[in-house]
């Protein structure tokens, strides 16, 4: 009987929805929150004299030997939470620091199945240019893309594309300054945005030839399957840019057919990125090409299965008790066997 270890945070549905697919499965399963350690939780790592490895959490319950785990799912954790106690905000950052260092490695370190992979591959594979560079060598097809913080680089670039382009962040949409949130999405810049172009040499940005869409997908791949859903953007002006901004009472959702050699390249682009799960973005154009954007190792995608009753969480389910070779064990060098 198959033992699943969930990392995440409370009031996850995408782990309920698992978690009940794993119960019918007769899996036994613990959840556990990152960010209860060190504050609620502690964590230990032992050697003997001959290296061999021992490593235990304890949580509320009963102590955990984490060597006996099968399977670990980095679902969506909460980052390392120092104890009320430290009031210092330096000893806060330290606690952050060394928790946060200490707990990723015992998650790397485990002999076992990790979905979506180790987390040295997932930041890896966050890496937006990092992603098109591999994407375009597997043959699946690519925006024309410029990363950079000359501006003068950025003007080139909008005048070769008559100003038919859209600007994106190099790495995380979100940020939250002084109690406040903030979200950057895909956005296209008019010419009177040209005016602050000598701004961008003080940050990196995205910016990438504009591709026409007729839908666009988001396809989440799951061990060597990849679940597509067309998303129809572009029944709304507020989400033709990007389909993030769409109000999903009003969206329209739908399986998508893959061919079967985008769908392999899919697959093949999470697996060169050592994970086992990741959520892409395309565009399917009216001329019926299919053109990457972007991979995200954790993405969401329990509301395109309500959308479509497209089974992702059995999916999960199924690799995380899988005793397929080729996920249940990481190989010396980190590549799937």
């Amino acid at each position: 009987m198959p033992h699943v270890l969930v990392l995440t945070q409370p009031g996850d549905l995408h782990a309920d929805a698992v978690i009940e697919r794993l119960i019918q499965r007769q899996a036994r399963y613990t959840i556990f929150d990152p960010g209860d350690f060190p504050s609620n939780a502690a964590m230990s790592v032992s050697y003997d004299r001959s290296g061999l490895i021992g490593r235990t959490l304890l949580g509320s319950g009963r102590p955990l030997d984490l060597n006996a785990v099968d399977s670990i799912w980095c679902r969506r954790p909460s980052p390392t939470t120092p104890a009320p106690e430290i009031e210092d905000p330096i000893a806060q950052e330290c606690v952050r620091d060394e928790g946060g260092t200490f707990s990723a490695y015992i998650w790397d370190s485990l002999d076992c199945l990790s979905v979506p992979g180790k987390m040295r591959s997932i930041r890896h594979a966050s890496c937006k240019p990092e992603q098109l560079s591999r994407a375009g060598a597997l043959g699946l097809e690519i925006p024309p893309t410029l990363v950079t913080t000359d501006p003068e680089e950025f003007l080139d670039f909008w005048d070769h594309h008559d100003g038919q382009i859209i600007t994106k962040p190099l790495d995380n949409p979100s940020l939250g300054v002084g109690g406040r949130s903030f979200v950057r999405f895909s956005e296209v810049p008019t010419t009177m945005d040209l005016a602050s172009a000598d701004a961008i040499r003080f940050c990196p940005v995205i910016t990438q030839a504009y591709v026409p869409k007729l839908v666009e997908l988001r396809v989440t791949v799951v061990g060597d399957r990849a679940f597509a859903v067309e998303i129809d953007s572009q029944r709304s002006n507020h989400a033709r840019g990007d389909w993030r901004k769409y109000d999903s009472t009003q969206g329209l959702y739908a399986v998508h057919s893959l061919p079967d050699e985008i769908a392999e390249r899919c697959v093949r682009l999470v697996t060169e990125f050592d994970l086992n799960y990741g959520a892409l973005d395309l565009i399917f154009t009216p001329d019926g090409r299919y053109v990457f954007l972007e991979i995200n190792p954790g993405g969401q995608w329990l509301w395109l299965e309500e959308a479509t009753g497209i089974p992702i969480a059995d999916a999960v389910a199924d690799l995380l008790v899988s005793s397929d070779e080729r996920f249940s064990r990481s190989s010396t060098n980190g590549a799937f066997r």
